[in-house]
């Protein structure tokens, strides 16, 4: 009988071990995106890329306004022909003006989804990196837990390590 109780009690601490809580860590995500100089560099390059447009993009809507307003104050004192080529130039205008926006738009994106596939990749990457340094079952988004204790916080040094990465 005490063999039967003491192999119970054996197989009920075993039981016990096995069913222990998963070592975690807990990752702001949206923090390290806001403090990541990759991403901050890439902006400012993005930005710096399109500037040219953006400031083309800005003159034609000052043309197309200017055009508008002449078209207002002077359209009674113009001919039909002097209407149409009046009416042509706004069309070209708008026409350019529309191609440029939507160069820049493409551009913008194509750069944007790089962005998002280069930091998914490393946030993947250091995500793993500290799941195996602090031997952790998981690294949990932060919005995914309802609720988690802060000693298992481990954004500062994803931040650290994702600012790391070349």
């Amino acid at each position: 009988m005490k063999k039967l109780v003491a192999s119970l009690a054996l197989v009920g601490m075993s039981c016990t071990t096995m069913v222990q809580a998963a070592g975690y860590g807990v990752v702001d995500l949206e923090k390290v995106v806001e403090q990541s100089t990759y991403i901050k560099q890439q902006n400012a390059s993005i930005q710096q890329q399109v500037k040219p447009q953006t400031t083309k993009i800005e003159s034609l809507a000052k043309e197309l306004e200017l055009m508008q307003q002449k078209a207002q104050q002077e359209g009674d004192k113009l001919s039909a022909a002097q209407k149409q080529q009046m009416g042509q130039q706004y069309q070209a205008k708008l026409k350019e003006l529309n191609d440029l926006q939507q160069k820049v738009q493409t551009s913008v994106q194509a750069n944007i989804q790089t962005l998002n596939r280069t930091m998914d990749s490393r946030i993947k990457q250091v995500a793993e990196q500290l799941r195996t340094e602090n031997n952790l079952d998981v690294v949990l988004n932060k919005n995914s837990a309802l609720a988690y204790d802060p000693k298992f916080e481990l954004t500062d040094k994803m931040i650290q390590k994702v600012n790391a990465i070349k």
